[in-house]
Order: structure tokens, then C-alpha cells, then sequence
């Protein structure tokens, strides 16, 4: 980790801050769905923070690539709406099941042949309209704080034009002491500095569960999060070992589930952050924020609910911010990328427009029907071949 530099660290504190806040409120729901004790859902979210950053850690060091790793937030969104009547041991069984299934498309590597297949500018306008929403939130959020947006985005100017190497910290502490000097964290909320402790819950297999949640959750995190974050990383300029990844994400899946691990999966979102070139301008040691992500992951889980509150007291319209303005560059490179090929043009307009739409057909989410009709449009446009 020698070199070690600040844009590293920023990359990923922000990858941590908006991991957190753009979806533990999901978590949490599924918690109260499973009517879990105290005790119970903190083992929760320390397994979920340290599956997150073990995993992380693992990936980035190994390889040498930024590749994150996160829960699934579809899976989470997924037990809310299937957990109801669920006992925690079912619920655990189905874990595991969903565990054994992503270990097993790891190593039999059936997704890497699928994944290289995509063609760059169809994998760089999904990743466009999976980011899209990020850099739109700057703007929308103007109507929440503008004083606070304005200023981050003058900032950023300023920075891009004369320290572009220190644009996001700056852009970061500049937000951070703006809402101390108005009030724009909750200082009311308590806090118990504790670290957490595991709570085993032996599980209970059952077909019920395992065909209504096991599967379900099994093809939303591949379909959801693993296709979208191979392509991040390829986007990025990255080969990723994607068979590699997904079978540590399912080992983790199995050794964490009896503690509330659920799923996990590649990282997108986050993953942008630290791939992009914000993070370093040399794509060769991006990995070392990947590394820090992983650290401050492990770190957070330890801490457990309590430290985890601490992201959901600073106001929203800093985070979704921080967030856009970061990504301004990935999301440029991609959409740059997906139309640079006129024989491509039309398809990577339908690809990005399919994933902005955010549609859900089957449980499958928009990146994954974006790709079909992306590459669906490119077949039935493709050049005709002369007869010679």
C-alpha cells in the first residue's frame, strides 16, 4: 500500500457512505419483517459490513483491480416483500441455498463466458444509465438545499479548473463544513459506541423456502448486481476474474449467512467510484482505493447499528452530491465509449434508455433487459455482408 494517496481514501469514503445510505433502510425493513431482537439484527449488519469488506479486501489485493463488493439491495428488497411468515431459520436455510447456487456459477464459470460476450459501447451504455440517476440527483436535489448543492458545485468547478487532483475531497469538506455551519446534521441522535457480536441461527431447510426465496434472490443478485458490476469493471478498462469473484462473493454468502449474511454480490455503483478517475489517475493502482474501501467496511460493521446511523444523520441532498459529482467523469467515459461507434450508435441508445427506464419484468431487473434489447437492436442492425 506504499503510495498510498488522499484521492484514494476520499474514493473510498464516499464508496462507504453511499453503499450505506442508498440502501441500509431496506435492510432494516427486512429486519423488522423477520421480527428480529436487538442482538439479532446487529449480527446483521456486523456480518454485512464485514462480508462487504473482507470480501472487498480479498478481490483488490489478489488481483489488483478496484473490485467491490456489496449485499444485495434487490435481494433486500426482495425478503421485505417474501420474509412475511418466515421463521429465521427457514429464512437462514434459504441463505445458504443462495449461497451454494452462486459458488456454483462461480466455479463452473458458465457467467464469465456470458459476461465477455457483451460488446463495449452495450456494456458502457448500461453503465451510463445505471449512473445516470446519480449525476441527475445533483440537480433534483438543488430543490432540497440549494445553497448547499450550489456551493458544492462551485467548488467542484473551481477544483476541475485549477486542483483537479484534490476536486472531490475538496468538493467533500467543503459540504461537510457547510452543513456545521448551518445545522444540517442531526445532532440530536444518540449513539453506543459497542462493537458488535455474531448471533448463530442454525438453519432450517424447507422447498417452500427454497423455491420462494432461495431462487428469487439467486437470480435478482446475478441479474441485478453481478451483470452490472462485471460491466463497471470492464467499462473501466479492467479484465475482471469474474468466475473468481463470484465464487468468493457465494463462499462469503455461505460462511455469514447462519449471521444474517444474506447475499453478496459484485458492486456497481460503488465500484465506479473507485474505478474511475477520480480515485487515480493511473488505473493500475485504482486497486488501493478498492483497499481502503474493504478496510473501512470491516470497520464499520464491527461498530455494528450504532456507527451505521451516523450516514443516515447527514442531510441527503449532501450525499446524492457527493455521489454525482464523483461519478460526472465515469459517466462522461462511458457515454463517450457507447457512442463512439456509429455501427453501434443505435443499440447503445436503446441500451441506455432500456436501463434508465428502470423497468421489472420477471423479477429481472432493467440492466439486464437493457442488455437483451441492446444486443437484440445490434443483431438486427448489423452490417449486411457482401457477396464477394
Amino acid at each position: 500500500m506504499s503510495g498510498l494517496k488522499l484521492s484514494h481514501v476520499v474514493s473510498g469514503a464516499i464508496a462507504v457512505l453511499l453503499g450505506y445510505t442508498s440502501s441500509v433502510a431496506i435492510i432494516f425493513q427486512a429486519i423488522d419483517v423477520l421480527g428480529l431482537t436487538q442482538a439479532e439484527a446487529n449480527s446483521w449488519m456486523l456480518v454485512l459490513g464485514l462480508g462487504m469488506g473482507l470480501s472487498t479486501l480479498v478481490l483488490s489485493l489478489r488481483f489488483r483491480m478496484p473490485i467491490l463488493t456489496a449485499w444485495s439491495t434487490p435481494g433486500a428488497a426482495l425478503l421485505v416483500l417474501s420474509l412475511d411468515g418466515v421463521s429465521l431459520p427457514e429464512a437462514t436455510g434459504a441463505f445458504l441455498v443462495c449461497g451454494a447456487l452462486l459458488t456454483l456459477t462461480g466455479v463452473t464459470g458458465w457467467f464469465e463466458k456470458v459476461a465477455h460476450l457483451i460488446p463495449d459501447a452495450i456494456g458502457s451504455a448500461m453503465l451510463a444509465g445505471i449512473l445516470f440517476r446519480f449525476g441527475l440527483g445533483v440537480f433534483s436535489s438543488m430543490e432540497d438545499n440549494l445553497p448547499l448543492v450550489a456551493t458544492m458545485c462551485a467548488t467542484y468547478l473551481a477544483g476541475r479548473r485549477w486542483f483537479a487532483r484534490f476536486t472531490i475531497p475538496a468538493v467533500l469538506l467543503v459540504g461537510i463544513l457547510f452543513c456545521l455551519a448551518t445545522g444540517a446534521f442531526d445532532t440530536g441522535a444518540t449513539f453506543t459506541f459497542t462493537l458488535a457480536k455474531p448471533v448463530l441461527t442454525l438453519p432450517e431447510f424447507t422447498l417452500t423456502a427454497a423455491i420462494g426465496i432461495a431462487l428469487p434472490l439467486y437470480i435478482v443478485t446475478m441479474s441485478s448486481q453481478n451483470m452490472p458490476g462485471v460491466v463497471t469493471l470492464k467499462a473501466a478498462g479492467y479484465r475482471p476474474p469474474v468466475s473468481a469473484a463470484i465464487t468468493v462473493t457465494g463462499l462469503t454468502t455461505l460462511i455469514l449467512a447462519p449471521f444474517g449474511g444474506y447475499a453478496f454480490n459484485l458492486a456497481a455503483i460503488t465500484a465506479a467510484i473507485c474505478a474511475g478517475p477520480e480515485a487515480d489517475e493511473d488505473p493500475a493502482t485504482r486497486w488501493k482505493a478498492g483497499v481502503v474501501t474493504g478496510v473501512v467496511y470491516c470497520i464499520v460493521g464491527l461498530l455494528g447499528a450504532a456507527v451505521i446511523s451516523l450516514f443516515l444523520i447527514a442531510p441527503q441532498a449532501l450525499v446524492v452530491t457527493i455521489a454525482g459529482l464523483a461519478l460526472l467523469n465515469t459517466i462522461s467515459g462511458a457515454l463517450s465509449t457507447a457512442l463512439a461507434d456509429p455501427g453501434q450508435r443505435e443499440a447503445a441508445v436503446v441500451t441506455f434508455m432500456t436501463t434508465v427506464s428502470g423497468i421489472t419484468f420477471l423479477n429481472i431487473g432493467a440492466p439486464v433487459w437493457a442488455l437483451v434489447l441492446g444486443g437484440l437492436t445490434a443483431f438486427v442492425l448489423r452490417p449486411r455482408r457482401v457477396a464477394g
